[in-house]
């Protein structure tokens, strides 16, 4: 890890943050499905409990004023979203019986 990406409240958190706080939903379904499921469940084992505690943290601030931890702590906050549905429903990274499916947005909303 080269730097602090999130609030210190979450330090612990910290270890996800290079793999993780990624600004794109394509980059997040895409890290989804590249990662084991022994990895997937230690991101969502270590995060999971603290999501209500960090969605709190985020809800101090507008959205287009987010400092930089707290963007990058969103940024988790949605990575978590989409590694739950491997980890909760689909019990692998990728959807079953969806051939090769692949997520690509031209646009999204941001943060």
């Amino acid at each position: 890890m080269t730097s602090k990406r999130l609030p210190s409240a979450f330090c612990e958190l910290e270890e996800f943050s290079e793999i993780w706080c990624l600004t794109t939903e394509t980059e997040r379904w895409n890290q989804r499905v590249a990662s084991s499921m022994a990895d997937l469940h230690r991101f969502y084992d270590a995060f999971f409990p603290r999501l209500q505690e960090a969605i709190d943290y985020c809800d101090k601030f507008a959205l287009d004023e987010l400092p930089d931890e707290a963007l990058n702590l969103l940024h988790l906050i949605y990575s978590l979203i989409m590694v739950a549905m491997a980890v909760e429903i689909m019990h692998q990274p990728a959807p079953v019986d969806a051939a090769d499916a692949v997520m690509i947005r031209t646009g999204g909303p941001t943060p």
